[in-house]
């Protein structure tokens, strides 16, 4: 009699889901909304996508990461889940270009010098000075400087989907830096770079390659005494703390270039490639003016909260520095190429004052 109870409340379950599949469409359409469990809810279909990068939530890039993901959601109509890991959660600065290309993580956002060991041209971006106003690094990277870069990481299984920036970058040292003279005898922390390191070597100061999150260390013990970087890196990981002097140079670019695994990359349906492109082009759009007012606001944080001293080099001074800086050019030419340094020297002369 139970065994015969069991059957009918099993037929009964059966017909009212029936009945709930047959007439589905007929509620909605009324405008009655049915609750959806998103987790089951094309848990077959669902595209995962891994996302690492090395900073803060809080950093343009941090941001940056969260509302590309947002918006990939609301684009694909939750077909595709971008799951963020953001202050190297899953791979170190040293780790993450490799575990893309082993498709271990789908995407990731590392500093453009990080580049420059797969590709030398990439060098171009780390040169002092190369982006003397904010309009010519949108003009070079929106333009055919920027898509011959990304075209070349094609030849290590990597697709280049989008610059994004976070401005320019600033010097900080426990003694004060007003003229080139002055970087002689310093220990610059570092990206890894051959630009970099002849940046400042050439001006008779030593360099250390240390990872990003390596650098309040290093500093606070006084491994190295100065470091190049943009205020939002230097407000979120509380730089100023450990450092006496900030000048204000913009004397270097610094961005990220974000990457996935092109063979992954090609693997996505044409219409779920199309939805995450308008993600990233609307992100990156929203960053370019994001970046500049988190540096320009996280500048005055700066300056109201610690005891760092905070000097602006003026118009003349600028001049000299960049006359003196880019007396590096000619060392990385050959590696750059001729073709490409004389694509960005037009640009770079049209905005020089």
């Amino acid at each position: 009699m139970r065994a015969y109870g069991g059957y009918l409340v099993l037929i009964g379950i059966g017909v009212l889901v029936a009945v709930y599949i047959a007439f589905q469409s007929f509620f909605t359409s009324f405008g009655f909304d049915l609750p959806i469990d998103e987790e089951q809810v094309g848990m077959e279909d669902q595209i995962v996508i891994k996302f690492s990068h090395v900073v803060a939530e809080n950093t343009p890039k941090g941001l940056a990461a969260s509302r590309f993901a947002a918006l990939v959601d609301e684009y694909t109509d939750h077909r595709v889940k971008i799951e963020v890991y953001p202050n190297q959660s899953l791979y170190s600065d040293r780790e993450e270009i490799e575990a893309l290309q082993e498709n271990k993580v789908q995407m990731i956002a590392p500093t453009t010098s990080k580049i420059t060991n797969i590709s030398e041209k990439w060098m171009l971006l780390d040169l002092p000075y190369i982006f003397p106003t904010d309009a010519a690094l949108k003009e070079a990277l929106n333009g055919e400087v920027g898509e011959e870069l990304l075209n070349h990481l094609a030849e290590v299984n990597i697709e280049g989907l989008a610059f994004w920036s976070n401005n320019f970058k600033q010097m900080t040292s426990n003694e004060p830096i007003r003229r080139p003279e002055d970087l002689s005898g310093k220990n610059f922390r570092i990206m890894p770079s051959p630009v970099l390191e002849s940046q400042f070597e050439h001006f008779g100061a030593s360099t250390s390659k240390l990872e990003f999150n390596d650098t309040f260390k290093s500093l606070e013990i006084k491994k190295t005494d100065s470091q190049e970087n943009t205020i939002s890196n230097i407000y979120s990981k509380k730089l100023y703390d450990v450092q006496k002097y900030l000048t204000i140079s913009d004397h270097g670019y610094l961005g990220y270039v974000v990457m996935m695994n092109q063979s992954f990359w090609e693997d996505l349906p044409p219409d779920i490639q199309q939805q995450i492109t308008r993600a990233m082009d609307d992100t990156t759009s929203w960053l370019w003016d994001k970046a500049k007012e988190m540096n320009q606001t996280q500048l005055q944080a700066i300056k109201e909260k610690s005891t760092i001293e905070v000097y602006t080099l003026s118009d003349k001074e600028r001049k000299l520095w960049m006359k003196e800086m880019t007396s590096i050019y000619p060392e990385f030419e050959p590696v750059i190429g001729k073709d490409l340094m004389e694509k960005m020297e037009r640009i770079r002369e049209k905005y020089i004052e």
